[in-house]
């Protein structure tokens, strides 16, 4: 079951499965029948850890999480979800550039589709892949909220020598 807290992007839900997160619910996004607000002294140990990581990353303290995460997907999205994982905080790369790093260059749209299935956006950067002309294309948050993420960590980046 998906916990909630409100966050400086808005309302994320965080869930757990084996010890592992399984599921990032963004801002808007439809959330189970079943899922309520808590305590969050009744969170698990690796909820409050991933919201702790989360509010890190969003004030601008955290580039890369460590967290075990457990989502599930087809083989081809697994790669993917690493490929895009390997993208640099700060740093964005196309659907095509991901495609070549998975080794089809041709399976630009079955990227596409991984990201669009990617049951842990932040923690899996999917909002770092970006349209071959630079554009912003796709993500379940909202275009909006995928630059609102891009906006956080490049200013950060170019603070860092």
């Amino acid at each position: 079951m998906p916990r909630f807290r409100q966050t400086r992007i808005g309302r994320i839900g965080i869930a757990e499965r084996s010890e592992a997160v399984s599921r990032l619910y963004l801002p808007g996004e439809a959330v189970p029948n079943h899922a309520s607000e808590m305590d969050e002294d009744a969170f698990s140990p690796l909820l409050r850890e991933a919201f702790a990581q989360l509010e890190a990353y969003l004030e601008g303290k955290l580039r890369r999480f460590d967290l075990p995460l457990g989502a599930e997907g087809t083989p081809f999205m697994h790669g993917v979800w690493r490929a895009v994982s390997a993208i640099p905080y700060g740093a964005t790369a196309s659907y095509k550039e991901i495609a070549a790093a998975v080794g089809n260059v041709k399976a630009v749209r079955a990227v596409g589709l991984a990201n669009n299935r990617n049951p842990i956006p932040i923690f899996i950067p999917c909002h770092r892949v970006i349209g071959s002309n630079g554009k912003l294309v796709g993500y379940g948050g909202g275009l909006e909220m995928k630059r609102r993420l891009l906006d956080l960590e490049r200013p950060l980046l170019k603070t860092v020598s």
